[in-house]
């Protein structure tokens, strides 16, 4: 439990980054005593006296976080909160009284209350609260911002493609939209797995709620549950608030877990639940809760050779491959190259006022003639290193890496050159030493996929994974990978 206490902490501490908070309280000495609190800890303050002078206030001077007393004269806590609720963007509120009950809980909570503190309560568990209430409210202006940013900019229309490989994969993603099933997007690294859940979700029914993403190999696993499902004040040390998970804020819209292959079998399992029941509890709760949230999946790993070897669950693969939609490497539609490159250089002039005018025939070229191991990625970053750098102008060969103008010689040219030196050749050896260079080559360009290898070399996956324990070539494997990664 203490590595989840770690990670509890690390979250609450990015949460308790500054925000504006908003305490309205007719009580001169309760005010005072809740700023002083909040602003040692980091927040911006203001205060309101009453109900409507918090409204005339929100009016001039926006807020993250509301925190409101109810037993107030004129408008009271509950009466703000539905005068709240409408605003674009609304603050997040939390209620507090002296008087409190859970019939007044509720009240607030259905009047669109994030939370309830029943008075007097300590320092910690309203720091805990106010931060718990900011990460809401940012997922939510992240979520509203994103919308408009987007509106236009996933469009099916506007994912343009020349190759034939990648027009079937967006006349499935057209298809898939309007639907309600599950989608599992399968490809390697960087191809753009993301930006196709996002053009789902803004094109389907769902638009106009959340999408809310979840690297599942990027959270430790300590945490992954409770950022999946949410936790119940005092579940674990450290618990001191209630905490919403992925899947209820996601109520209403679409939730994306990216990297799904790389879940523990007990996250499997729970995972399987919602799939199945769409109900699930908080990490520490016994309450049932329900959601609607759409799931779409992604991974770069082969699901069905983890299903192979009993590190992924059969039974949750065939749920979420319901519709699977496989994304190709940058290297097998290298038309999309050009495209991709004047997009690129049109970001980057208005996001980092550059003046890039194009790039030229022969660069383009040697862009389409390389083999992309990170996509569409490495290809996004490439630009942007030569935004920053060039600035103006277009883009030559002499702008591009040495890996890109100097690729390495084929293997069919290799072999066509090999001779036999005057002193003789050890056969045994030279033997072994190709071998070991075509099963490097072959695992390279499958992304480390043994069961593709396996295929591009004709032989089993059983004899492949022999050779390599046989040869001890994992540790070149790696090397080998992390050599072709473009740098960021």
């Amino acid at each position: 439990m203490a590595s989840a206490l770690e990670s509890e902490k690390e979250s609450s501490d990015l949460a308790q980054q500054p925000g504006r908070i908003l305490i309205v309280e007719d009580e001169a000495d309760v005010r005072e005593a809740l700023r002083v609190q909040l602003e040692l800890a980091g927040y911006e303050v203001n205060e309101a006296r009453s109900g409507l002078e918090a409204l005339e206030h929100i009016q001039t001077i926006s807020c993250d976080v509301v925190l409101t007393d109810v037993q107030m004269p004129g408008l009271n806590g509950l009466e703000l909160l539905k005068r709240l609720a409408p605003m674009q963007p609304a603050p997040v509120t939390v209620v507090m009284t002296g008087y409190g009950t859970v019939a007044m809980g509720v009240e607030a909570m259905k009047a669109g209350a994030h939370d309830f503190l029943e008075k007097p309560f300590s320092p910690e568990v309203l720091i805990a609260t106010i931060a718990s209430a900011l990460r809401v409210k940012r997922l939510r202006d992240e979520n509203l911002e994103l919308r408009r940013t987007v509106r236009g900019q996933f469009g099916l229309g506007k994912l343009v493609s020349q190759s034939e490989v990648m027009k079937e994969v967006l006349k499935l993603v057209e298809c898939v939209a309007d639907s309600e099933g599950t989608v599992l997007l399968l490809g390697e690294s960087g191809t753009g797995k993301e930006l196709l859940a996002q053009t789902i979700h803004f094109n389907s029914p769902r638009r106009h709620g959340p999408l809310v993403p979840v690297n599942c190999g990027a959270i430790p696993e300590s945490l992954l549950e409770s950022e999946l499902f949410g936790h119940e004040k005092g579940a674990f040390t450290g618990a001191v608030t209630s905490r919403v998970g992925r899947f209820e804020l996601a109520t209403g819209g679409t939730i994306f877990l990216d990297e799904i292959g790389d879940l523990s079998p007990p996250l499997q399992v729970k995972l399987l639940r919602v799939l199945q029941e769409r109900t699930f509890e908080r990490v520490g709760g016994t309450r049932t809760l329900k959601t609607d949230a759409r799931i779409i999946a992604a991974t770069n790993q082969d699901l069905e050779e983890l299903v192979a070897t009993k590190r992924f669950r059969e039974d949750l693969y065939y749920r979420l491959n319901v519709v699977p939609i496989v994304v190709p490497p940058l290297r097998q539609r290298t038309d999309d190259i050009p495209l991709l490159v004047e997009y690129f250089i049109q970001q980057l002039n208005e996001r980092r006022g550059a003046s890039l005018t194009g790039c030229s025939a022969e660069a383009l070229s040697l862009l389409s003639s390389y083999s992309w191991p990170g996509n569409v990625r490495e290809l996004a970053n490439l630009i942007e290193r030569i935004a920053i750098l060039k600035r103006t102008g277009l883009i030559e060969p002499e702008d591009l890496p040495e890996k890109i103008r100097r690729p390495p010689m084929p293997s069919s040219t290799l072999t066509n050159s090999l001779t036999i030196p005057a002193g003789g050749i050890d056969l045994g050896r030279a033997v072994e030493e190709f071998e070991n260079r075509l099963i490097l080559e072959a695992l390279d360009r499958t992304n480390g996929v043994k069961s593709k290898a396996a295929q591009l070399l004709q032989i089993n996956r059983t004899t492949l994974i022999e050779k390599l324990k046989r040869k001890s070539l994992v540790e070149a494997l790696a090397q080998r990978q992390s050599q072709s990664s473009f740098p960021t």
